[in-house]
């Protein structure tokens, strides 16, 4: 089955999810307890099946679905990543998965007059869509480019810091894609990865310091709620 395919059908099940829930609780408040406990159940069943689902068949939120991406993100708010990150001008930052660019552009905007923002996504529509709204920013620091996290297309300790909101569970390999991670990170340069509980292809964080410390990353410290998370990471040092 084409991925095109398996993103229409997860999309599917996200849909029936979010109208079941409004369905119990509409039947809620009109005192229909029985069906809103159905409906509640239909809820949690396409839940389940969405998160088995992206475990086995982990793929890229399709360009048709971002204007999920524009929702609120409470503790994963542009401003809220600024704090954790601190990109400061002068600095390289890689951005993996930035679709149409929520994160990417204050970020760019944070690294002006002298830094750089580059942001890999594995969908040519999410990046020609991010280089739309860079440009009517006037934002001329990102460079956007199209390919895999698990193969990144940079030499050797370039960045000073990377991160990834919510993308990391959506890469097939997410091992692989941190140990290339790692590698064009300058040592003592930071990673931070942000994780929400209602994605479907959510990480926890023992998950996440396990995949991490197998990559070859020291975790540092956690910020927010463990339902809501970032973690940031840094190389560890190589034993002589």
């Amino acid at each position: 089955m084409q991925p095109q395919t398996w993103a229409f059908l997860r999309a599917c099940l996200f849909f029936s999810e979010i109208v079941a829930w409004v369905l119990a609780v509409v039947m809620t408040f009109r005192g229909e307890l029985l069906w809103a406990a159905v409906c509640a159940l239909f809820a949690l069943g396409a839940d389940m099946a969405g998160r088995v689902w992206s475990r086995r068949f982990p793929i890229a939120m399709p360009y048709f679905m971002r204007w999920v991406l524009l929702v609120p993100r409470g503790p994963h708010s542009p401003n809220h990543i600024k704090r954790i990150l601190q990109p400061r001008s002068g600095e390289r930052i890689l951005e993996v998965g930035p679709g149409i660019g929520v994160h990417a552009l204050p970020i760019a905007a944070s690294l002006l007059p002298d830094g750089i923002l580059d942001a890999l996504d594995v969908q040519q529509e999410m990046i020609d869509d991010l280089k739309r709204r860079a440009a009517s920013r006037g934002l001329a620091n990102i460079v956007a480019r199209q390919g895999d996290a698990q193969k990144l297309p940079y030499h050797d300790h370039t960045f000073d810091a990377a991160y990834l909101i919510g993308v990391l569970g959506e890469i097939p390999d997410a091992i692989v894609a941190l140990c290339e991670l790692r590698r064009v990170l300058k040592p003592g340069g930071r990673l931070l990865i942000s994780e929400l509980l209602i994605d479907p292809d959510f990480i926890s964080l023992r998950v996440l310091q396990k995949m991490a410390g197998t990559a070859g990353l020291a975790f540092e410290r956690k910020v927010g709620p463990s339902i809501a998370y970032s973690a940031v990471f840094r190389p560890a040092a190589v034993a002589d």
